[in-house]
């Protein structure tokens, strides 16, 4: 049987499938296929159906002073205490920003889940991501900035 990784080697493990392509001149559907390599990849989470799961997320947010147009790609972990009961869920975060446009701007804000063991298919779920108009719009988009990052919730 493999060994699945920890948690904590999550955000190499991500920046390592991103690294397979060189992280310049990447496009939106670049970092798409990085993340769902890494999406795939299980790793040694608590026995239940909300323990690991995949965000799909955009929308036009100020975090940072100006709008910007932002796609979230996360995986959420769920941390349990030393006797197995939730703790706090880690997240790892691949944010790709872009310019703000009308046509993104126009896009809205969206989000997805999709947990591992929840008895849904991830292949079907990535197909509906994909199939929406606002995949069209981003896909082939070069983001002006890419951030790999972990939070603790």
């Amino acid at each position: 049987m493999t060994r699945r990784p920890s948690i904590d080697e999550a955000v190499g493990i991500l920046k390592g499938e991103l690294r397979t392509r060189g992280l310049s001149d990447l496009v939106t559907e670049d970092v798409w296929l990085a993340f769902l390599r890494f999406g795939r990849r299980r790793f040694h989470v608590p026995n239940t159906p909300d323990a690991d799961g995949l965000l799909f997320q955009y929308g036009t947010y100020s975090f940072d002073g100006s709008p910007t147009f932002t796609l979230d790609l996360t995986r959420q972990f769920e941390v349990s205490d030393s006797y197995g009961d939730h703790d706090h869920y880690m997240q790892v975060h691949c944010d790709l920003l872009y310019e703000l446009a009308p046509a993104l701007e126009a896009l809205g804000s969206f989000n997805s889940w999709f947990f591992h063991d929840a008895g849904d298919d991830l292949e079907e779920w990535t197909q509906g991501l994909t199939e929406r108009a606002a995949w069209t719009a981003i896909h082939r988009l070069e983001p002006v900035e890419i951030r790999v990052y972990q939070e603790h919730l």
